[in-house]
Formats: C-alpha cells, sequence, structure tokens
C-alpha cells in the first residue's frame, strides 16, 4: 500500500535497494527489431520520424563540421522518448520523471558545448553575450542577462521534462485513487477521463523528448 501520493516515483518503492533504474536497460528491447529483414510497419513510421528529425536537426545546425552532433542529439531523442513511453506502462520505474536522470542528460550535453565553444570559438561566444543592435548603454546589462541564462540552460531542460512526466502520472494517480469510492455512472466517466489522458500522457512522453532534443540542438548551433 502506498503510504503517500509521491511513493510510486520513489526508486526505492519495491525493492530494499533503488534497482529500479535498471528499467532504463529496457531501451535497448527496441534496437533489435532495427535489424529485421523484412521492417514492419513500425519500423516504417520508426524510420519516417528519425528521416524528419533529421532534415529539421540540419537545418537547426547550419554548419557541415557541427552535423556529427546528429548520432548523439537522434541518440538522446530516442533514449527520452522510450523511456517516457515504458513510462507509461503498469510496475514499470518512470526513470524520466526524476531530476537525476533529466538533470544527468542536460548537464552533460550543456557542459561539453560550454567547453567547446569557449575553448575553440572564444570570440564567437563573447559575440553571443551581446545581441546585434543592443544599445551600449544596455551592453553590460544585457552580458549579465545572457550569461545567467546560458547558466540556468540545463535547469530549465532537466525540469521542463521531469515536470511534465511527473505532472500527467500524479494526475492519472488522484483520478483513479477515487475509482473505489465511485458509482456506475461516474466510474464510466473515470475510466473516460483516463483513457484521454493515457493519450495525452502518450503524446506529452514524444513531445517532452523532442523539445529536449531540438532545444540541445539549438544550443549547440550557438556554440559552433
Amino acid at each position: 500500500m502506498m503510504m503517500n501520493l509521491f511513493s510510486i516515483f520513489d526508486p526505492m518503492t519495491s525493492m530494499e535497494y533503488s534497482m529500479n533504474w535498471i528499467s532504463l536497460l529496457l531501451n535497448l528491447l527496441f534496437l533489435p527489431f532495427m535489424y529485421w529483414f523484412i521492417p514492419s510497419r513500425w519500423n516504417m513510421m520508426f524510420f519516417l520520424i528519425l528521416k524528419k528529425l533529421i532534415v529539421e536537426f540540419k537545418m537547426l545546425l547550419n554548419f557541415k563540421k557541427n552535423l556529427m552532433n546528429l548520432l548523439i542529439l537522434l541518440s538522446v531523442f530516442l533514449m527520452i522518448m522510450f523511456s517516457n513511453l515504458l513510462c507509461m506502462f503498469p510496475y514499470i520505474f518512470s526513470s524520466s520523471s526524476h531530476l537525476i536522470y533529466s538533470m544527468s542528460l542536460s548537464m552533460i550535453l550543456w557542459i561539453s558545448m560550454i567547453l567547446f565553444g569557449w575553448i575553440i570559438n572564444t570570440n564567437h561566444m563573447f559575440c553571443h553575450l551581446v545581441p546585434q543592435g543592443t544599445p551600449v548603454v544596455l551592453m553590460s546589462f544585457m552580458v549579465i542577462i545572457e550569461t545567467i541564462s546560458n547558466l540556468i540552460r540545463p535547469g530549465t531542460l532537466a525540469v521542463r521534462l521531469s515536470a511534465n512526466m511527473i505532472a500527467g502520472h500524479l494526475l492519472m494517480t488522484l483520478i483513479s485513487s477515487t475509482g473505489n469510492s465511485l458509482g456506475l455512472m461516474l466510474l464510466f466517466i473515470m475510466i473516460l477521463i483516463q483513457s484521454i489522458l493515457v493519450i495525452l500522457e502518450l503524446s506529452v512522453a514524444v513531445i517532452q523528448a523532442y523539445v529536449f532534443s531540438i532545444l540541445s540542438t539549438l544550443y549547440s548551433a550557438e556554440s559552433m
């Protein structure tokens, strides 16, 4: 029995040790489907999504020397998307709703981009601190604002992903917890609402993976 509402997100809920993080390895189960001789409809849809993402990432990266980041960004998208989708199944640990998961991804990407930008393209990074057309009086103020915005980028990436994933799970848990005390008509309405929420959460799972990867792509383009 759950002690509180947030116990569903506790890594120590089901076992004495935090073994629930092994659920991240479930993403590897999707890989064998890539190597079938005769691709299924799911494979065709999957590759169609990847092609669309590659085209859009190329437009944002804009530099040929930066296109090597496509592999990393697509891997991040797939990892987050599969993790989010797996969280929708019962009794599977929701790893993407934890800040330690999203912050680890965002910090690694952000630190690597910042180090590359300031070491290789120092003058280019200094130019980004003062947007084009800024009045001379506001230049020092804009440097402070741009510096703060650069520093909080990994936090905003991580919080955006975790907050959106945990919000839907909490809402579904709150609604389903009232099922035992409802009548037949209200129970039918609750099941209908839960079905709509499941569809919404499935779309949110894909959208949040896209938002995370597309913002990482924009940050990568700025460091080149």
